[in-house]
This record gives structure tokens, C-alpha cells and sequence, in this order.
């Protein structure tokens, strides 16, 4: 077990006992719904703009895109390059749909429109997502803090949930924005701290990296060849597209946010200045990553280090040593990039740093979850038990039920995180995850804007037959399957074509039943 300076340690506290301070103090205001959930519509624009990209910015970027660039090229970037695209759209047509409707939760305009299924399908489809998000964030911070300390990681996820849970809890969303924006300052510092000590441990510095990337073919963003069975430019461009239009549209993390905002101006400020953050900081941990590249290659015995721990995961306690050594010699690149960035940190960067680098990835991760936890909260009250199991219920008892399902909903997270301890890539894990629940969502959003005269049976038609494509996609390249029934096309694809099937469905049984369409009047 790796031990670290007292400095460090002292940190780590400080910072946790910071976060549940910070939850504490805020949730003094806590005495209504509409303050646990919006805040009262009272954060100006720029701190909701530093709590969306604290969103953004999770330990999936943090030690995701680092270690896709490290084990191949800056195709995952592209991703990033997709979000000015996504936010035009929102600010000129979501955040003043959603201000008008005056609804907080992003799915009671579903039931409204195609019926109480939609909004139940919906909600489902979200709570999903996030706790497949929550879940691999929690994993990232786990694979982390084993690597700086020796600790379980099983045990640091639990540690780290039950933090979260604790200041989400007692704070409320207004305690989510303003850690938020302290968590992203914190990481933003980190992270250039790192950069800089890897550009100087490298031998031959930034020529060295450039002519290692260039040789190397490091940082090409992918091909773009219209082929879509692989990780080519158009599959990552397309992909990002669509899941960026369901964050700013249907991802209730996103739109409550909305209504913190004073107005629609504000709101759409708070979007753009996340977007105009979040660009640089994510090519940060590219070039990041791209450095770790050449530093690990110019140190072979680090290379063989950072192998072997992996292969000690990957093979579980009670490994020989002969076993260990054997799955090291076979591991890629690429299996091993989320680990080599924890693995520089602890054994390169100085005593005192080490604490202030986690406290920043804990930063990624801590602001992500909690906003996750306090949207998927409101969620389960507005749509499920307001809904479904108590109309009359005053706000007193919105609040208790609100504090109970953030409680639930931490365990939930928690656990999903324990359980997919072992993965090769954080990011290509959640890549796919929220590619399966979002693609449902963002198909019935479209549909629901741009054909809301559809009938209900129309809409609920559409679903069944994009979900059944989206089950044939995700589950038909296993191995179980006949290689003539199996789906083609890459992973990332699963979002594009089931938003697409449902979408395109919805509109051509619109159209046998010669229902108008009006993009104008339905937005």
C-alpha cells in the first residue's frame, strides 16, 4: 500500500470536510421545494455557467481523455467539437421552450402531449442514464485514489458516495451550483498543474512531444471515410451531436439548471460560457494524455509498472506473480490508459501537489454526481410519486421525500459503481451506457417538437420500434448471436440510429394520417 505525505492527506480531508461544510451552510435555506430543486430561480448566469461545465468536466474527462489519447489518438475530441452545434440549438429553441412551460421537470410536457407512457418512458430512460454516469464517475475516482494510496477501490467508492450523498442532501441545488463552481476552479488548476509537470519530466520537452505525436499519429481525429462500424471522425461527430442535444434538452441535470436562471437571456449566458470553458479544458486533457504517451515510452520501466497493477485488477487477489507478469507483457495501450495518469501522479508529481491534483479530480467527479443526485430526485418526485402515488401532497412532505430518494438514489449510484470495478475504459464504457438510454429520449423529444400533432398511438408506436432496434443493437454483437444477425455498425451508432427510428417513424405515421407538421408553431 502506497502511503502518502501528511500535506496530502491533510488536503483530502479538508477538501471533503469542505464540500459537506459548504452543504450544510447552504441548506439553511432549505425550507421550501422550489429551493432544493431550483434554488428559487436566484443564481446569476456565470455561476450556473461554472456549475454546467463543473457538470461537463467529470472525472470521465478528467481521466477518460487522457488515457483515450495516451492508448490512441484525439478521435474522442471530436466529441468535444460538437458542442457549439448543440448549444445554438438550445439557446435558440430548448431553454426558451422550457422557460415558458415553466415545468421543472424536463418530461411533464411529455404527457401533455403524447400521454402519461411518454413521460413514464422518459423518466425510466433517464434515471438509467444516470446511474450509469454516476456509476462509471465513481469507478474513475475509485481507479484514481487506488492508485495515489493502495486503498480498496470498493471502499473509496463507497467513501466518496456516501460525501456526495451527505452535501447533496443537506444542500439542495443550490449547494450543487456553488460547489460546483469551487470544484471548477479547483480542477481547472489541476489540471494545468499536471500538464506542466509532465511537459517537464519529458526528455526533449514539447519538440519531443510533437515529433513523437506527429510519428506516431497521436493526433489525428479520426478517419473520415464514411465508414460507421468504427471509431471514424462522422461516428464520434454524429454521436456527439445527439448526446449533446439530449444533455441541453432532455437531460433533467441540464434543464433545472435553466430555471435557476432570473430569465431565458441569463440561462442561454450560463449555457455558452460552459461551452466556452469546456472547449479548452477538454483539449487540455487530450494534449495531456498525448504527453503521458511520450513520457511512458521514454521510461519503459514505469510503462511495465503501470502493466503490471493493471493486470494485478484485471486477475483479482490471490494472482501469482508469474500470472501477473504474463498479463502484463499482452496488455495495449489502450487498456491501460485510465490508468496511467493516477499511476504519474503518485509517483512523479511532488508531496503537497499530489493532494491539491485529487482534490481536483475529486472535484470532476463530486459536482457531477451531486447534480445527478439532486436532478434524479426531483425527478422521482414530480414524475413518479407526485404523480403516480400522492397528488395532495403539501411541500413539506415534497422536501422529506426529496431528501429520502437522494439517499436511495447515492446507494443506487454507489453500488453501479462497485459493480463495473474492472472495465478497460471509463469513457468507452459510458459512451455506450448512455448511447443505450439516450437514444430513446432524444427520439420522443424530437418527435414531440417537431411532430407534436402526432397521435399518441403514433408516438408510443415510434417508441416500441426505435427501443426494439436499440435492444437489437446493444445486445446483437455478442457473440450469442449468428454473424448475419448481428448489428454492424460501431457502439456509438446505438444513440444515432434509435433517435433516428423513432423520429423518422413517428413522422412517416404522421404523415399516412396527414397531420401537419409546423417546426414554427411547435417550438
Amino acid at each position: 500500500m502506497n502511503r502518502l505525505p501528511v500535506i496530502d492527506i491533510v488536503i483530502i480531508v479538508v477538501y471533503f470536510l469542505s464540500m459537506i461544510l459548504m452543504g450544510i451552510y447552504l441548506g439553511r435555506k432549505n425550507k421550501s421545494t422550489a429551493q432544493f430543486t431550483t434554488a428559487s430561480g436566484k443564481i446569476p448566469g456565470w455561476a450556473i455557467g461554472l456549475s454546467l461545465f463543473g457538470t461537463y468536466l467529470s472525472s470521465n474527462t478528467f481521466i477518460g481523455n487522457p488515457g483515450k489519447a495516451f492508448g490512441g489518438n484525439w478521435n474522442s475530441f471530436v466529441f468535444t467539437l460538437t458542442l457549439p452545434v448543440a448549444a445554438f440549438i438550445a439557446a435558440k429553441f430548448l431553454i426558451p421552450f422550457f422557460r415558458k412551460t415553466g415545468e421543472v421537470s424536463a418530461y411533464e410536457h411529455f404527457e401533455k402531449t403524447f400521454g402519461p407512457w411518454a413521460r413514464t418512458y422518459t423518466v425510466v430512460c433517464f434515471l438509467l442514464t444516470q446511474l450509469a454516469r454516476t456509476g462509471t464517475i465513481f469507478l474513475g475516482v475509485g481507479l484514481t485514489l487506488n492508485a495515489l494510496t493502495g486503498v480498496d477501490i470498493r471502499m473509496i467508492i463507497l467513501i466518496t458516495g456516501a460525501v456526495v450523498t451527505v452535501y447533496t442532501v443537506m444542500g439542495g441545488m443550490e449547494a450543487v451550483i456553488w460547489t460546483e463552481v469551487v470544484q471548477s476552479i479547483i480542477k481547472t488548476v489541476g489540471a494545468i498543474l499536471v500538464l506542466v509537470l509532465v511537459i517537464w519530466g519529458v526528455r526533449g520537452g514539447v519538440s519531443e512531444i510533437y515529433h513523437n505525436s506527429i510519428t506516431g499519429d497521436k493526433l489525428s481525429l479520426g478517419s473520415f471515410q464514411p465508414d460507421f462500424t468504427r471509431d471514424t471522425f462522422w461516428v464520434v461527430f454524429l454521436y456527439g451531436v445527439l448526446i449533446n442535444l439530449t444533455n441541453f434538452g432532455v437531460d433533467q441535470n441540464y434543464v433545472q439548471r435553466y430555471h435557476t436562471a432570473a430569465n431565458v437571456k441569463e440561462a442561454s449566458k450560463s449555457l455558452w460560457l460552459c461551452v466556452y470553458m469546456y472547449l479548452p479544458s477538454s483539449l487540455m486533457f487530450f494534449v495531456i494524455g498525448t504527453c503521458l504517451f511520450t513520457y511512458y515510452h521514454q521510461h519503459p520501466d514505469m510503462l511495465l509498472h503501470v502493466k503490471q497493477q493493471v493486470a494485478a485488477i484485471k486477475l483479482g487477489t490471490g494472482a501469482t506473480a508469474e500470472a501477473i507478469a504474463a498479463k502484463a507483457a499482452v496488455l495495449t495501450d489502450a487498456e491501460i490508459g485510465d490508468k496511467v495518469l493516477p499511476h504519474f501522479i503518485v509517483h512523479k508529481v511532488p508531496s503537497g501537489i499530489v493532494g491539491l491534483i485529487f482534490a481536483a479530480i475529486l472535484s470532476a467527479a463530486m459536482g457531477t454526481i451531486s447534480s445527478g443526485f439532486n436532478s434524479s430526485a426531483t425527478i422521482y418526485m414530480l414524475d413518479i410519486h407526485k404523480r403516480y402515488i400522492n397528488k395532495n401532497i403539501t411541500d413539506q412532505q415534497q422536501l422529506r421525500i426529496l431528501y429520502i430518494a437522494t439517499i436511495v438514489i447515492g446507494l443506487l449510484a454507489t453500488a453501479v459503481g462497485v459493480s463495473i470495478i474492472g472495465v478497460n475504459s471509463v469513457l468507452d464504457l459510458w459512451w455506450k451506457l448512455s448511447g443505450i438510454f439516450a437514444g430513446g429520449m432524444l427520439g420522443i423529444f424530437s418527435l414531440s417538437m417537431i411532430a407534436r400533432h402526432a397521435g399518441r398511438s403514433t408516438a408510443m408506436i415510434a417508441v416500441i420500434t426505435g427501443t426494439l432496434i436499440i435492444i437489437w443493437m446493444t445486445f446483437s454483437q455478442t457473440g450469442s448471436f449468428p454473424p448475419m444477425l448481428r448489428n454492424p455498425l460501431h457502439a456509438n451508432m446505438t444513440i444515432v440510429v434509435g433517435a433516428l427510428s423513432i423520429f423518422l417513424t413517428g413522422v412517416a405515421l404522421q404523415k399516412q394520417h396527414k397531420s401537419p407538421l409546423n417546426l414554427k408553431k411547435s417550438i
